[in-house]
């Protein structure tokens, strides 16, 4: 290799990696929003949702987080559609203004003692507007990532969901630290904010960086459509319901992980902070994990990794909630974290670059966007409110497993339908 070449290769050895941080921090600040929501539901619940019974407010504020997922398939439709038609750097920069605007409202929204009724009202409405932009936050980014590097679309569209885990690892630090250090009535009183206002700080910057980015190679080479959706519903309804389908498992699991610090709390009776420290190592594992995932489903095929990783969740979910029931102890949480953060990063970590290829350029976003969303707006943003609700109706605190085993069969059946319909390895 001469020094040109090794220059050339350097150089764009360098923008991949220039993309994938610019891709990355604004995924990871659009997730860290949603996530701190879930997190400090206990706390958010007593402050706009008083109904005079901790299970009914929790509730009550659980469904509100569902409430939001109701305008993703909404966004999903119009960013990405409009990523399709006006390119994907123009979608990520739309999306994260959104959410910001969101994330205000929230931080300083006055509590329902301070203003009644107006406060639950106006969160749901920010809730809303965040979903909304959620919606056309993965399959943007997902397809600005893969298509830089088609070559290698696993590994690169993976590093969006290790900015989920670097999400994960963040707002379960603000929780740890300040559940730890913050007397109860400083947590209810300015306490929970501190992250929210952490995310308007950051976000700026993520904008920013996202109004210089270059558009795909890929999308400028290609025949754009004025119809995305349209052709999407038209000629690739197999592929939605596979795409559906496939992302229903990490859906599922991930927003089991969001629901663990207040199961910690609540069933196994742990303090808040140390509920708090054990899933940020989730957060760690699928930060580190996902891109090895992806590099593996490049060199092996994505179904293949996915398969293995659903099997033994399948497998294993049931026997680790029953452990942990019976060990309800910081270390054997710990220990859970470990082994269902691995699972879940070998699942999901290939999932983008799946996706991805199932799509064909010029509906890609809004396929993606679509089968993503519709399945989180189903199994998942009331996956906590579900968990919470198979408790209570069943008695046993191994229930969330059971929605876990569920998620695991549907996301099996497409897994192999992708193999046998579309011809994926």
């Amino acid at each position: 290799m001469n020094a040109t070449t090794a220059a050339s290769v350097a150089g764009s050895r360098q923008n991949s990696w220039r993309l994938v941080a610019a891709a990355s921090i604004g995924n990871a600040l659009e997730w860290f929003d949603l996530v701190v929501y879930g997190f400090f539901a206990v706390i958010i619940s007593r402050l706009f949702f008083p109904a005079g019974n901790d299970t009914v407010s929790l509730l009550l504020t659980l469904g509100t987080f569902g409430v939001s997922f109701f305008m993703r398939p909404l966004g999903a439709i119009v960013i990405g559609a409009y990523s399709d038609r006006a390119g994907r750097k123009a979608a990520l920069t739309l999306s994260i203004g959104l959410m910001m605007c969101g994330t205000l409202i929230i931080a300083i929204l006055p509590t329902y003692q301070s203003i009644g009724l107006a406060a639950p009202s106006i969160l749901v409405l920010a809730r809303l507007m965040q979903g909304f932009s959620a919606g056309g936050e993965f399959g943007s980014a997902t397809a600005f990532l893969a298509e830089h590097v088609p070559g290698r679309r696993g590994f690169y569209a993976s590093w969006q969901l290790a900015s989920q885990g670097l999400t994960t690892l963040l707002a379960a630090g603000f929780g740890a630290v300040l559940t730890g250090t913050l007397s109860p009535e400083q947590m209810a009183s300015w306490g929970w904010r501190v992250p929210f206002i952490f995310g308007l700080l950051i976000g700026p910057v993520a904008l920013y960086i996202r109004t210089k980015l270059d558009e795909t190679p890929e999308f400028l080479a290609a025949e754009t459509t004025q119809t995305p959706v349209r052709d999407t519903f038209a000629t690739q309804k197999v592929r939605l319901v596979i795409a559906m389908g496939v992302v229903i498992l990490g859906t599922v699991s991930a927003y089991l992980m969001l629901f663990m610090p207040t199961y910690g709390v609540k069933q196994l009776g742990l303090a808040p902070s140390a509920a708090f420290a054990a899933i940020s190592v989730t957060g760690l594992i699928q930060m580190v994990l996902s891109p090895v995932a992806g590099h593996l489903s490049d060199r092996h095929g994505p179904t293949r990794i996915m398969l293995i990783a659903a099997a033994l969740l399948l497998v294993l979910t049931y026997p680790a909630f029953v452990y942990l029931i019976a060990h309800p102890g910081f270390g054997t949480l710990i220990a859970w974290q470990i082994v269902f953060g691995v699972l879940v990063s070998g699942y999901f970590g290939a999932t983008p670059g799946l996706l991805s290829e199932i799509f064909p350029v010029q509906t890609r976003t809004t396929g993606m966007s679509l089968a993503y969303n519709i399945a989180v707006t189903i199994f998942g943003g009331f996956g906590p409110f579900i968990i919470a609700w198979l408790i209570g109706a069943t008695g046993s605190k191994a229930a969330p497993s059971y929605y876990v085993i569920f998620a695991a069969v549907l996301s099996i059946a497409a897994l192999i339908g992708a193999r046998r319909k579309l011809g994926f390895r």
